[in-house]
């Protein structure tokens, strides 16, 4: 019998899905955790097999890792309406099992908690298919540094200060994060960095518990269009 944990802030999920379980084979829900404070307690005292993630705006970046980084290792499935391509391929990134659209039907719910218990990666065809048309960029740990302080708006003095180099020397990696990222200005760079990684509540965006930036490691990117079917979309458009 595989423990099911349910992590959401609507009781009647929590309900419906307690119905769904009790008629499946080889399925039990344990508990209902109602917010995201309590949940790693409810992982160590239920050690669930599976954990369900119902995907608020609270859920981000930060959260999945420390999630990940509990001592129990339970098999994570986000349960969402919708999910950014950013999102979807870093939760991958971590090690998230399975993720699931909420108007699919209960069916497809058991079907999709069974298989991430036996071991398999449960994705939706339409995200599989957003995911493969996605770029991942790799950053250097000083880079993804850089990038984490310009999220949170600081300017190039104070990241220079922050991770003691000198002005110039951030203005050079600037330069060649435009180039490899392929966007025009610090604006775009933030914008891009703001997607990939939000800090969980409760976690500074500047530093680690060790004292030093935290660092972003890699850029997920849905891939744009070339500017020929970009105007094509445009002209189609026009004429709807």
């Amino acid at each position: 019998m595989a423990i099911v944990l349910l992590c959401s802030d609507e009781p009647v999920l929590a309900e419906g899905l307690t119905q769904i379980l009790a008629s499946a084979d080889g399925l039990e829900l344990c508990a209902y955790c109602p917010n995201l404070e309590d949940l790693p307690a409810q992982v160590e005292q239920h050690r669930p097999d599976v954990l369900v993630l119902d995907v608020t705006a609270d859920i981000n970046f930060g959260v999945l890792a420390r999630l990940q980084e509990t001592p129990f290792k339970s098999k994570i499935v986000l349960w969402a309406y919708s999910l950014s391509t950013e999102l979807a391929l870093q939760a991958v990134s971590l090690g998230i099992r399975g993720i699931l659209n909420k108007t699919l039907p209960p069916e497809t719910l058991v079907r999709c908690l069974t298989k991430v218990n036996e071991g398999e990666l449960w994705l939706d065809k339409t995200l599989t298919d957003s995911l493969a048309t996605a770029r991942r960029y790799s950053l250097t740990r000083r880079e993804g540094q850089l990038v984490t302080l310009l999220c949170h708006g600081l300017k190039n003095k104070e990241i220079a200060t922050a991770l003691r180099i000198s002005e110039g020397t951030v203005k050079v990696y600037l330069s060649r994060l435009f180039q490899k990222l392929n966007v025009k200005d610090r604006f775009e760079l933030a914008l891009v960095g703001l997607k990939n990684m939000t800090p969980g509540p409760g976690v500074s965006p500047v530093e680690s518990a060790s004292g030093s930036p935290r660092s972003l490691r890699s850029f997920f990117v849905e891939r744009v269009p070339p500017e020929s079917e970009m105007r094509s979309m445009q002209r189609s458009q026009q004429y709807r």
